[in-house]
């Protein structure tokens, strides 16, 4: 019989089994672990609970530092995800950050909608305008209608919103201050830094590289 914290309870259980596994094929896992990180790349993606990173790419604990939210936004003005940043390059040292969007996100989908109603404003209606979720959506549905794909079959148009949301914020963390410095001078290991811009497909579980990436002179 199912309890309210049933799920929890599962999940506590599936982490102690995973920690006597580790333990057990790796005996100083966790005490090598405990002395540091390294990760090698800055990981910024969506929230969505399909999406999670460390699973998708086979990727063990430390090798990846994560900043999530709806619709793997990067908003110049964020002092979270600027925070992120910063400490990634220039404490830990990564080497790449990625923006890694999905299909079908929930958050492009809002925003091809509100677009395709010729709202560009809100987002959602039924929400006020200064919901959280508006406002953190609202430079997305903007670009979004700019796209021209009112025309468009929906999961054409969704599919060209998300890797154009990709795309611009790939753009948009290539010119802040912690990457253009990095690029004149290197991370914190004295090594170059990149930008790259992916795409996971959930009915595949693939990711497609945009070929977008950004480096010191690119």
């Amino acid at each position: 019989m199912s309890t309210p914290h049933s799920h929890l309870n599962r999940l506590l259980s599936a982490n102690a089994q995973w920690a006597n596994d580790v333990r057990q094929s790796e005996p100083t896992f966790f005490k090598d672990s405990a002395k540091g990180q390294a990760p090698h790349t800055l990981w910024i993606g969506c929230a969505d609970s399909r999406v999670p990173e460390s699973v998708i790419t086979g990727s063990r604990p430390g090798d990846l530092f994560v900043h999530r939210n709806i619709a793997n936004q990067f908003h110049p003005e964020d002092d979270s995800v600027l925070a992120v940043l910063k400490y990634a390059v220039d404490h830990l040292g990564v080497e790449h950050v990625v923006i890694v969007g999905h299909t079908f996100c929930g958050g492009a989908a809002a925003c091809l909608a509100a677009a395709q109603s010729g709202n560009t404003t809100v987002t959602l209606e039924h929400l006020p305008p200064t919901d959280p979720l508006n406002r953190w959506l609202a430079p997305l549905t903007q670009l979004t209608s700019t796209l021209g794909v009112t025309s468009a079959s929906n999961d054409e148009a969704l599919a060209l919103v998300v890797d154009e949301n990709v795309k611009m914020q790939v753009d948009r963390l290539s010119k802040t201050p912690t990457i253009t410095n990095a690029w004149v001078n290197k991370n914190s290991k004295g090594k170059d830094v990149f930008i790259h811009g992916w795409v996971y497909d959930l009915a595949s579980g693939k990711i497609r590289d945009l070929e977008v990436t950004r480096g010191p002179g690119q």
